[in-house]
C-alpha cells in the first residue's frame, strides 16, 4: 500500500505555491470583475449542492450532510457551498495523491470519476464518500471538482456503517483508496455492481448516493467550463489564485488581532465503543504568535481497540468544522485559511492511530477536539474586538441512532436517524443565548427531517418530538437546549436498532467562564406501552416526556447508557427515547438576567428546580420568578461560596493528589500523561 504519510497529509492542506503565471493573470484582473466572478463560483456550488440534496437517497445526503467543491488544477479547495464543513479538509489530500500517484498511471483524463472513502488516504471514516473530477478545458487539466457525502451503510459487520464492536479496519466494509470509478463521463457497471454488493443492506441508498455524487461533480464541472469559455482561463486561473491570496490574508489578519499566548483545554469521554472507561479524548494545546496558530495534541489518550480513533486529518476536519462557522464565517471555504495553523500529532493516540485501526467512529474520537478548538479560539479572541463573535462549544454530542430491517414497502434499509442530530443546541454567545435545536455541529446547515417524511420512509411512527427540558449548559447566557423524540416501531415485527454515544456519564464540551456544561445523555427505553391506546386516550400536549418518563402512560422504563450494540426492538409496544444534547453556558448561571429565566420557565425550557438551585431564582407561588427574592437568594449564593474558597496553592495541591478510580482508567493510558501503557493488538 501506498497510502500517504502523516507529513505528506499536513503539508497537502497547505496551499501550493503560485507559479509566475498565475501572479501575472492576477495582476490582469479587472477591478470590480473579481468581486462579482467570485460570487458566481458561490452561485455555481449552491447550485450544485441543492442539486446533491436532491439527488441523495440516504437520510444524511437528504439533510445537506454534504459538501460541494472545487479546486485548482494542483488540487487547493477555491471555495465550497458545505452544510459539512469537516469535509473540505478531504479532497485536497486525495486529489494530490492521484496527481503524485496516479498522474501517468492510469494518468488523469477527460471525464474520468475518481472515488474514495478511505481514512487512510485522506477521508474522514468510510461512511463519508466523495467523487472528484478533472476539469479539462482546451485539452488541459486546469480545476477539479469534487462532492463529498455520508452515506450510512458500507457493509461493515454491524449496519449503519459505524461499527460499535469493530476492532480494526478489516471489520469496517468497504475501504476504497483513490480509484477511478468511470471514464467518458459514465460510471463503470462493475463498479456499481461491486457498490451494491457492499450495500446489500441498504443497495439503494449506496448505490444512488455514489450516483448522486458524481452527478453533483459533474454538474459543477460543467458550470465551471462555463466560465472559462466566457471569461478565458487567464482569467479564471488569476481568479482562483487571488481566492486563495485573499482567504490567506484574511485568516493571518484575523488571528494576528488575537492576544499571543498560549491556551489550553482538556476534554474527557466515558465510552470507546462497546467499552466504558475515562478518556482524556482530546488535551489541546494551542500557542497563538503573531499571525501563526500551533495547535499540539500531545496528552490525548492512546488509541484503543474500538473503532472509536481518528486519523490526524479527521481530527483537522472536526476543527474546521468550528473554524469556517464561526471564526473564519466570513472568508471562502479554502484551503488557504489553514495556512497559518500548524498541527502536532503524537503517534499511537487516539487521534493518531496505527493504520490498521477501525476508524468508522472518527467523529466520536474528535468530538474532544471539535469541543476544545472552540473553548481554546474563543479565549484568544475574547481580548480583541472580535469579543461579540465569542461562542461557547456546541453540544457535539453526535448521539445518533441507527434503524436497519426491512420497512413497510419490503425493501431492506439501513440508516441513520436525522432528527435528533440535527436539532442540538448550540453553544450560549457572549451577549445572548444559543440557539435551540439549532442543528447539527458537524453540519450547521443540515435539516431536521419532518415526521411525516420519517415514517413514511422507515417502519415506525414517532407519536411526540419537542424540546427536552433542561439540556442546555446553564449561564448567564443558556445554551441552547435540544429535543426529545420518541419512536415505535410500526408496519414491521421488529426492527434492528443501535446507538452511537460517549456522553452518558461524563460530557466533553467545557463551556466558557463559568457556565456549565450539557446535561449528559441517557438511553432511555419504556417497554410495554399501548402507544394505540396512549395516542387515543392522551389530551392534547400531555404526551410529554416527564410524563412518559412518570410512568402516567404504563410501561417499564429501562435507562442505561446511551451507545447500544445492534439488537432487535419489537413492533408496537417498545418506544426508544431519542434525545438529542445542548449546548454549553457561557458565563456564571446567578448573573442570569431574570427575566429570562422566568421566560424559559413559561416555555418549559428550564425546570423550577434548575430555576432555584442552578440559576439562584427564588420563585413565587405561582412558579414564576419573585425578582426581589432572587436577589436575596444570590447574594446568600455568593457568601456560601466565599466560605468554601481556598488559595489556589491549597487547592491544586489538594486536587493534584487525587486520582479516578483503578477500574476505569482501562481506556486512558498513563495517568497523568495519557501515554501508551499496553500497545493494542489488532487482529
Amino acid at each position: 500500500m501506498t497510502y500517504p504519510t502523516l507529513e505528506e497529509k499536513m503539508s497537502a492542506l497547505k496551499v501550493v505555491p503560485a507559479t509566475e503565471y498565475e501572479r501575472q493573470c492576477v495582476a490582469k484582473l479587472p477591478a470590480g470583475d473579481y468581486e462579482i466572478a467570485v460570487q458566481r463560483t458561490a452561485d455555481v456550488l449552491d447550485e450544485g449542492y441543492e442539486v446533491f440534496m436532491r439527488s441523495s437517497r440516504s437520510s444524511m445526503g437528504v439533510a445537506g450532510d454534504s459538501i460541494v467543491a472545487m479546486f485548482t488544477a494542483a488540487g487547493d479547495l477555491v471555495n465550497a457551498s458545505a452544510g459539512t464543513y469537516l469535509h473540505a479538509v478531504i479532497p485536497p489530500i486525495v486529489i494530490k495523491y492521484i496527481l503524485d500517484r496516479h498522474g501517468e498511471n492510469p494518468g488523469v483524463n477527460d471525464g474520468d470519476i475518481w472515488y474514495t472513502n478511505d481514512a487512510l488516504y485522506g477521508g474522514i471514516h468510510n461512511p463519508d464518500q466523495v467523487a472528484i473530477m478533472p476539469v479539462f478545458f482546451d485539452g488541459e487539466l486546469v480545476a477539479w471538482t469534487a462532492a463529498l457525502s455520508h452515506t450510512t451503510e458500507t457493509g461493515a459487520i454491524e449496519p449503519g456503517g459505524m461499527p460499535l464492536s469493530a476492532t480494526s479496519r478489516f471489520e469496517e466494509g468497504m475501504n476504497l483508496p483513490p480509484m477511478r470509478v468511470g471514464q467518458g463521463f459514465r460510471i463503470s457497471e462493475d463498479v456499481l455492481e461491486m457498490f451494491a454488493a457492499f450495500g446489500i443492506r441498504a443497495e439503494a441508498n449506496v448505490t444512488v448516493d455514489m450516483r448522486a455524487r458524481a452527478t453533483t461533480a459533474d454538474r459543477v464541472r460543467v458550470r465551471l467550463l462555463e466560465m472559462f469559455e466566457r471569461e478565458g482561463k487567464d482569467f479564471m486561473s488569476g481568479l482562483f489564485r487571488r481566492m486563495l491570496d485573499d482567504a490567506e490574508a484574511g485568516a493571518r489578519a484575523r488571528i494576528a488581532s488575537w492576544a499571543d499566548g498560549t491556551y489550553r483545554c482538556v476534554t474527557f469521554s466515558d465510552a470507546a465503543g462497546l467499552s466504558s472507561g475515562l478518556m482524556r479524548n482530546c488535551s489541546m494545546e494551542m500557542v497563538k504568535k503573531g499571525e501563526q496558530l500551533t495547535i499540539d495534541f500531545t496528552g490525548t489518550s492512546p488509541e484503543n481497540p474500538s473503532s472509536y480513533n481518528a486519523h490526524p486529518q479527521a481530527v483537522v476536519g472536526h476543527l474546521a468544522n468550528y473554524i469556517y462557522e464561526y471564526v473564519f464565517h466570513d472568508l471562502p471555504i479554502s484551503s488557504a485559511t489553514f495556512a497559518p495553523i500548524d498541527f502536532i500529532f503524537p503517534e499511537n493516540s487516539m487521534l493518531s492511530p496505527d493504520v490498521r485501526a477501525a476508524t468508522s467512529n472518527a467523529v466520536m474520537a474528535a468530538t474532544g477536539a471539535m469541543s476544545a478548538i472552540a473553548n481554546c479560539i474563543s479565549r484568544a479572541r475574547f481580548g480583541s474586538t472580535d469579543w461579540r463573535q465569542v461562542t461557547a462549544s456546541q453540544g457535539n454530542g453526535g448521539n445518533a441512532s441507527v434503524l436497519a430491517g426491512v420497512s413497510q414497502w419490503g425493501a431492506f434499509f439501513a440508516d441513520m436517524i436525522a432528527y435528533p442530530i440535527n436539532t442540538e443546541g448550540q453553544g450560549a454567545h457572549a451577549t445572548s443565548d444559543g440557539m435551540d435545536a439549532y442543528g447539527f455541529p458537524w453540519c450547521a446547515f443540515g435539516r431536521a427531517p419532518d415526521v411525516e417524511s420519517m415514517e413514511n420512509e422507515f417502519p415506525m411512527i414517532i407519536p411526540m418530538s419537542s424540546h427536552w427540558k433542561d439540556s442546555g449548559g446553564a449561564g448567564k447566557h443558556r445554551g441552547g437546549v435540544g429535543t426529545a423524540q420518541l419512536w415505535v416501531a410500526h408496519h414491521a415485527p421488529f426492527v434492528f436498532a443501535m446507538a452511537i454515544a460517549d456522553n452518558s456519564i461524563i460530557q466533553t464540551p467545557q463551556p466558557l467562564f463559568g457556565g456549565y456544561s450539557q446535561p449528559t445523555v441517557p438511553g432511555v427505553v419504556l417497554d410495554g406501552v399501548n402507544v394505540v391506546e396512549a395516542l387515543a386516550t392522551a389530551a392534547s400536549g400531555s404526551l410529554t416526556l416527564e410524563a412518559l418518563l412518570a410512568g402516567e402512560f404504563g410501561g417499564t422504563v429501562r435507562s442505561g447508557t446511551y451507545g447500544s450494540a445492534i439488537h432487535p426492538v419489537n413492533g408496537g409496544d417498545t418506544i426508544i427515547i431519542g434525545l438529542s444534547t445542548g449546548g454549553t453556558g457561557y458565563g456564571d448561571p446567578i448573573d442570569r438576567d431574570v427575566d429570562e429565566i422566568d421566560r424559559d420557565l413559561v416555555k418549559r425550557l428550564v425546570s423550577p428546580e434548575a430555576a432555584e438551585n442552578v440559576y439562584g431564582a427564588a420563585l413565587d407561588r405561582h412558579g414564576r420568578v419573585d425578582r426581589d427574592g432572587t436577589v436575596a437568594r444570590r447574594a446568600e449564593i455568593v457568601r456560601e461560596r466565599l466560605t468554601r474558597g481556598v488559595p489556589y496553592d491549597e487547592f491544586e495541591t489538594a486536587w493534584l493528589s487525587r486520582k479516578p478510580k483503578d477500574e476505569i482508567m482501562q481506556l486512558f493510558g498513563s495517568w497523568p500523561d495519557g501515554a501508551v501503557v499496553t500497545p493494542v493488538m489488532r487482529p
